[in-house]
């Protein structure tokens, strides 16, 4: 005798089926792969250049719709979407961005927006210039930021020595950088985004050669100016280049944590006294 398929409800309708590990596995790996894609996906932050704002071990979340999509926005580059961007938009100048740097695109690299198309750019003794204007550089206070398993002071040449590394009163080292405050031109003669960048002295990227950004590319630096490898350098040294549009992954929107790099797995406490509390939250 053959059994029924479900057995009845109380109401006389069958019951649904329950719904296999499997498939639910299947929705779940769409559901994510899509939120990735198109509305927000997470970055880390592996290096220094983009001190003072970004730190070794902050986590934030990039904006995948701010710039339009592309094949680069499909995790694992999956070949689902067209190389070239579509519902393509620019940044804006001052915009902090996700994108796969020329010639390596198999990582994300996090710079902030300098030159737009048709931009002039140059450096000249460790001051911007946009289109022959100087972009205004104020000296404010020193940025410190505490020594740490994931945060190490600048050393020039490599040196043992760090000359940024002090030892405050209370016994903590912490890096004590030169820190200065520029604002880039905005719209309508209007001064535009305002940021920190830090700057140790001058070296040799602090005088760079004008260079007109093509169309469809970005001049993007990073605002560790003497700790940077950007737009001033080509593939061929280390840099990135000028940088296509189609190359952008997303735009930087909020730090939703930051840790010291003091976690120790086994050791649940740490997971909580190694945070930077106060950095979590942070907005671009």
């Amino acid at each position: 005798m053959t059994q029924p398929a479900s057995s009845p409800a109380p109401n006389g309708k069958p019951q649904p089926k329950e719904e296999n590990f499997f498939v639910f596995l299947i929705k779940l790996v769409l559901i994510v792969g899509i939120f990735r894609s198109f509305f927000f996906s997470p970055f880390n932050i592996p290096s220094e250049s983009m001190l003072p704002r970004l730190v070794n071990g902050d986590y934030l979340l990039a904006a995948k719709w701010s710039y339009g999509f592309s094949r680069f926005s499909v995790p694992f580059d999956l070949p689902i979407m067209p190389r070239e961007r579509i519902w393509a938009s620019q940044p804006k100048r001052g915009d902090v961005v996700i994108f796969r740097a020329p010639g390596r695109t198999e990582q994300d690299w996090i710079k902030r927006t300098i030159g737009l198309p048709g931009d002039t750019v140059e450096m000249r003794q460790g001051v911007l210039y946009l289109n022959g204007q100087a972009v205004p550089k104020v000296r404010i206070e020193d940025f410190e930021i505490a020594v740490s398993d994931n945060t190490g002071c600048y050393r020039f040449g490599g040196g043992e020595a760090s000359p940024f590394e002090v030892v405050k009163p209370n016994g903590v080292h912490v890096c004590r950088y030169p820190q200065f405050r520029e604002t880039l031109p905005g719209e309508n003669g209007q001064p535009g985004k305002s940021y920190n960048v830090l700057d140790f002295g001058l070296t040799p990227q602090d005088t760079t050669p004008p260079v007109k950004v093509p169309e469809g590319h970005l001049f993007l630096m990073g605002d560790d100016r003497d700790n940077s490898m950007d737009s001033r350098f080509s593939t061929f040294e280390g840099g990135i280049d000028l940088v296509p549009q189609d190359n952008l992954v997303g735009r930087a929107t909020i730090l939703m944590w930051s840790t010291d790099g003091g976690v120790v797995w086994y050791k649940p406490w740490t997971w909580l006294t190694s945070a930077r509390w106060n950095r979590i939250g942070g907005t671009f």
